[in-house]
């Protein structure tokens, strides 16, 4: 497995799904709230700015600014406290998440956030579940952002105790950070570009004479449930997005030159020599010390 760069100032799409593609997000009141609770309390936690929160059934994606480089700990924080607050829910020991690794993608440009904001929060209706994005019954917060609205939940009665240190109730803004450029500019491309896809879809439809599944039937499923189709197998996982191949290329050719830096530094450490690790090392500096070269 190729080591990650963790930088400063960086957007990312994150990606997870559940264990066996089972429906353990399939929406509800307490499923919903919990997801919300521990995903604020780990971007609290890791200074993270989280832009645009979507779960489906079996997965979840968000997209989200991580100013300091701490992305890796707030995957980890939040997963843990999720998968457990959830397994005591469902009444269930195993595993929840699938055990692959985190789906992780750099979004280079501007470009490439917006087209995973859409994304983000069309997803419900790209997969013919509701017809329209706020039908969806599941966390979305495209209406909390676009109206400024913060995201809030309370501490979850099924997991947490009452006299413990987590807080009753925790609140959080969706935000589009300054480095995107003008706020209102962003939002009103972004709600252009999702009715764009809603009023796609149903051209589509009409056109092959398929349905949603809908919002009632959603609800009506067993969360011991999977989807029908086979799953996809030994797919391309990227690590970065843009539409722009010069900045594709770049990118990569960054990404390579850290891997390299990487492999030689840790041959030297290893071997006892001196050895000081490429800008963006993570886990070697946080848990081993390791020297790390100044921005």
């Amino acid at each position: 497995m190729l080591p990650r760069q963790v930088l400063p100032r960086q957007f990312y799409l994150i990606t997870r799904r559940c264990t066996q593609r089972q429906f353990l997000l399939r929406p509800d009141a307490a499923t919903n709230n919990a997801f919300l609770y521990c995903l604020i309390h780990a971007a609290l936690r890791c200074e993270i700015d989280v832009l645009l929160p979507c779960t489906m059934s079996n997965h979840y994606h968000v997209v989200i600014y991580d100013r300091v480089g701490r992305y890796p700990e707030f995957i980890e924080h939040f997963h843990k406290l999720f998968a457990r607050s959830q397994n005591a829910l469902r009444g269930r020991w195993e595993n929840f998440w699938a055990s692959e690794q985190t789906c992780v993608v750099k979004l280079v440009d501007r470009e490439a956030v917006l087209d995973k904001l859409t994304y983000t929060a069309a997803n419900p209706v790209l997969d013919h579940l509701v017809e329209r994005v706020h039908h969806w019954p599941g966390v979305n917060g495209l209406s909390a952002l676009l109206n400024g609205r913060t995201i809030r939940a309370r501490r979850p009665v099924h997991f947490f105790r009452p006299n413990g240190g987590m807080p009753d109730e925790l609140e959080m803004a969706l935000t589009i950070p300054s480095e995107l450029g003008h706020i209102a500019e962003v939002l009103s491309e972004l709600r252009d570009r999702v009715q764009r896809v809603e009023l796609e879809q149903v051209a589509e439809r009409q056109r092959t004479g398929g349905r949603v599944l809908g919002r009632r039937a959603v609800l009506a499923q067993s969360w011991r449930g999977q989807p029908g189709n086979r799953e996809p197998r030994r797919n391309l996982r990227p690590r970065i997005a843009t539409r722009s191949q010069w900045a594709r290329v770049e990118a990569l050719m960054r990404n390579r030159s850290f891997v390299l830096e990487y492999a030689d530094a840790r041959s030297r450490w290893r071997a006892g020599a001196a050895a000081v690790f490429p800008q963006g090392t993570y886990w070697l500096h946080r848990f081993a010390a390791a020297p790390v070269s100044e921005m």
